[in-house]
């Protein structure tokens, strides 16, 4: 509803102006305010949403569309079926009697502009009026621009636990703070995904919609799914009930890339690596894959197979290796005998830092904003600059790829050797 509209294709074919209402004391507050705007008082029609959606289904929306919730049993779903008949750019200011913060999250994230709480003033009126006209007007926050190519990063961890989708978060936040890129961070673990968390917002329906219904995606739909966590930044994400299976062929999330490519200057993809099997088609177009590892025989095994599947899956993709939670002292595997394994130096090193997580879980932000005066940052910026860098071409694609030649035995081989040693000789290796 809220989509990106452009006058000069049509505003001239539409009304400036509808108001659907419950009760003559609103259409009599409304009249005289729209009349200031210079909109026809007759616009304001009885009837509340139930008369909108019928009246929309068969005739244009309007560029500012006034809804009254008051009758509605269910105003969300009552507002997504509202969606279904308005037309790319109208902006709908809803009003109710409902006080409940909750209900306002969700109407704001199914795409209205405003939620009014009945009884309101001829001034509220104006001001949401005025905000609705802006809306029209102004510029789309999230166009590309076409002086840049867009990004499209995808985050694995080679094992549940090693961190990858807080370095996706924060990868995602740096693009749009650092970068000043316009972002969209995907989290596709549907169950149990944290990119929302992360960053202390409620996820909403949009991912549990576009998986059940493929064929709503569009740009309206990505303008009304994904939940704003600043002027750069744009979630989308869900935490769907472990009792419901979410059964599809992947089209749901190649379509949502289509459309964030079109939206977004970059796209951080938060990849669970079951999803690889699944669906090997999400990384076709993957211009970096960020692979998150930790230093252990396990993290080891699986860093190898994913190289491996990448190199013949994926093989335009820049692929970096990121070491996260990185202690000072002995590790199960040193960095020496883990690149040795996986034939390729690691590419960044994250200190673990106990201290920086626990603040930005206490705050609800990014580590690389709750950290951003430690040495946790550092290493959280380079990656942002080598992604930027692999499309930019300021950077061989090709630097951190697998060296040639090796099979993948052998390098189950050198595991074997690894799991062979002796502690003190792995002690002396560390």
């Amino acid at each position: 509803m809220n989509a990106p509209f452009n006058p000069a294709r049509g505003a001239a074919l539409r009304d400036p102006f509808s108001a659907f209402v419950c009760d003559e004391a609103t259409a009599e507050l409304l009249r005289p305010v729209a009349v200031e705007h210079g909109w026809a008082p007759e616009k304001v029609n009885k009837g509340g949403l139930r008369n909108a959606v019928q009246s929309l289904s068969v005739s244009a929306s309007p560029n500012i569309l006034f809804v009254d919730l008051s009758e509605s049993g269910d105003p969300l779903n009552d507002i997504n079926a509202l969606a279904e008949v308005c037309e790319p750019g109208t902006v709908v200011i809803a009003a109710g009697q409902v006080n409940d913060v909750r209900l306002y999250r969700d109407l704001v994230a199914s795409g209205i502009q405003d939620y009014l709480l009945k009884p309101f003033s001829a001034e509220q009126l104006r001001d949401a009026f005025a905000n609705a006209q802006l809306t029209i007007s102004g510029p789309r926050v999230n166009e590309p621009s076409s002086e840049r190519p867009h990004v499209l990063a995808t985050v694995i961890g080679v094992r549940g636990g090693v961190g990858a989708s807080t370095i996706a978060t924060s990868v995602a936040w740096l693009m749009g703070d650092k970068a000043g890129r316009s972002t969209a961070l995907l989290d596709l673990d549907v169950h149990f995904g944290t990119g929302a968390l992360g960053l202390d917002l409620e996820p909403g329906r949009g991912l549990t919609d576009a998986i059940e219904n493929p064929s709503r995606i569009d740009g309206l739909f990505i303008e009304r799914a994904m939940v704003r966590a600043n002027e750069k930044l744009c979630v989308l994400s869900a935490e769907a009930p472990i009792n419901q299976p979410m059964l599809t062929d992947g089209s749901a999330y190649f379509q949502l890339q289509e459309e964030m490519r079109a939206a977004f200057e970059t796209t951080v993809l938060d990849l669970p690596r079951s999803m690889l099997v699944q669906h090997p088609h999400l990384v076709h177009d993957a211009h970096v894959c960020i692979i998150v590892v930790e230093l252990t025989l396990a993290a080891t095994r699986d860093a190898i197979r994913i190289l491996s599947w990448l190199k013949a899956n994926a093989p335009q993709s820049k692929v970096i290796v990121v070491a996260n939670r990185v202690t000072s002292g002995m590790q199960e595997i040193s960095r020496k005998d883990f690149e040795k394994s996986i034939e390729r130096q690691i590419d960044v090193i994250i200190p673990f830092d106990p201290k920086a997580a626990a603040q930005a879980a206490k705050l609800g932000q990014p580590i690389a904003k709750a950290g951003k005066n430690m040495k946790i940052t550092q290493p959280l910026t380079q990656i942002v600059t080598m992604t930027v860098a692999a499309v930019d071409g300021s950077e061989d694609s090709t630097s951190s790829t697998a060296t040639a030649g090796g099979s993948l035995l052998g390098k189950f081989g050198n595991l074997k050797g690894l799991m062979a040693k002796k502690p003190k000789s792995d002690k002396a290796t560390a």
